[in-house]
């Protein structure tokens, strides 16, 4: 019998307790969240410039990261995107128009700001789905090296509603900072970080947890034993689920599907390119502009699906990705200007690191998912009846998905599949 939703979040819910036991993962910095009340901000719902920027950047993002190797990919571009912006909002001069273009292209930051701050409060969560997103800042309790301007972390507060942390950046600090982002992603992100390097003065983080199961669901019948050919050539024996979803739509060179989850506020995209065209080739040439026109101009009509079960991990640094997107001066200690953060002090700052952890499993109840994005910014010290099937999409060989909000197709989670041994 297969679980209720119900039960799956109950069972998140008490993880969560598990994980911040005295003694187990409480976070001991100190929290500066009882003075940093939240202002109301104008709110900006999500409209074509918004919802066209964040899948450019999406898309643009997800190319270079697929470009720069791994066998099975998996982002979060909201949550890079989160991360970003916040840092974003301590930069100056030309560091922050990079960041603003790649960000939010024509957008200004005091809009993007807004756009973010709605779109992601709008972000439904339920009790057939849960979706839970979190944003904190932590930075060195040392005001020889940093003592953040007011009004930066007043902006984090007001639109992110970022947790702030002043912290001794000690053992204990790597373990906080780990226990955060645990308990923020139900565990699947169990270790953000290995250690704090002695040139970190602050860290910008944000995470989220999604557990959903599907709308419809998979009977015992619907799973067979079944071959993926991944990438490499290898045939891997797999358990295959099968299934008639309702919407599908096509383009040049794939065909792509929707799988809705419980609730009808997301949906799992499988996009199966030609046969003729490999994944890489594929993700290589793939148009923002076009994969969101292709989803929303999806049609009804009955294809039958048939898609392998699927987890992994997945963990990468940025830096290079984003420098090549157009923010290079971000990560030269020299050329950063990070003033906004600190007034005299923040143009000795930089962005050392940006990291990104997540995790996915797809079952026939459905979907779980982790991940985080952290900016690390240093100072360079230390440094049933009969149907018509009209489409067919089998998921035998390497795919794209996406994870998308239904409201306006932008995607939660983006990955590859290429191996499923």
């Amino acid at each position: 019998m297969k679980p209720s939703a119900a039960l799956r979040l109950i069972a998140a819910l008490l993880l969560c307790l598990l994980v911040v036991l005295p003694g187990c993962s409480t976070i001991q910095a100190e929290d500066l969240c009882a003075g940093l009340t939240p202002n109301p901000v104008a709110a900006r719902a999500a409209d074509d410039p918004f919802v066209a920027s964040q899948m450019r950047f999406a898309v643009s993002l997800f190319r270079e990261v697929t470009a720069s190797g791994g066998e099975n990919v998996l982002l979060s571009p909201l949550l890079v995107q989160l991360a970003l912006a916040m840092t974003a909002n301590g930069a100056a001069g030309q560091t922050l128009e990079e960041m603003e273009a790649l960000l939010g292209g024509s957008i200004p930051l005091a809009e993007l700001n807004e756009y973010l701050h709605t779109y992601v409060n709008g972000l439904p969560s339920g009790e057939q789905f849960r979706l839970h997103l979190a944003n904190s800042v932590w930075f060195r309790d040392d005001e020889s090296r940093i003592s953040p301007e007011p009004e930066f972390l007043q902006t984090v507060a007001d639109y992110y509603a970022a947790q702030v942390y002043a912290a001794a950046f000690d053992q204990q600090t790597l373990e906080d900072i780990n226990n955060w982002v645990s308990q923020n992603t139900d565990g699947m992100i169990d270790r953000m970080i290995a250690d704090i390097p002695p040139e970190a003065v602050m860290y910008l983080i944000s995470a989220l947890a999604f557990d959903a199961e599907w709308e419809a669901g998979y009977d015992a019948s619907d799973i067979r034993e079944g071959v993926f050919t991944a990438a490499s050539g290898q045939r891997q024996t797999v358990q295959m689920m099968h299934s008639t979803e309702s919407r599908y739509f096509e383009t040049d060179n794939a065909i792509g599907f929707f799988k809705d989850y419980r609730g009808g506020s997301y949906s799992f995209v499988g996009i199966l390119p030609d046969a003729d065209l490999p994944l890489a080739d594929y993700v290589a040439g793939l148009d923002a502009a076009a994969l969101l026109s292709a989803m929303q101009s999806a049609r009804e009509g009955l294809v039958s699906v048939v898609m392998p079960q699927f987890s992994y991990a997945d963990e990468r640094t940025l830096n290079d990705c984003l420098c090549a997107l157009g923010m290079p001066s971000a990560f030269v200690r020299g050329q950063a200007d990070f003033s906004g953060i600190q007034q005299g002090k923040g143009e000795d700052f930089y962005i050392s690191q940006v990291l990104h952890k997540a995790y996915i499993s797809v079952d026939e109840k459905g979907t779980q998912a982790g991940a985080a994005a952290a900016v690390i910014v240093a100072d360079g010290v230390g440094s049933s009846e009969p149907i018509s099937i009209e489409r067919t999409v089998l998921l035998d060989r390497p795919f794209l998905y996406l994870i998308v909000d239904n409201a306006t197709n932008l995607p939660l989670l983006i990955g590859t599949v290429t191996s499923v041994a």
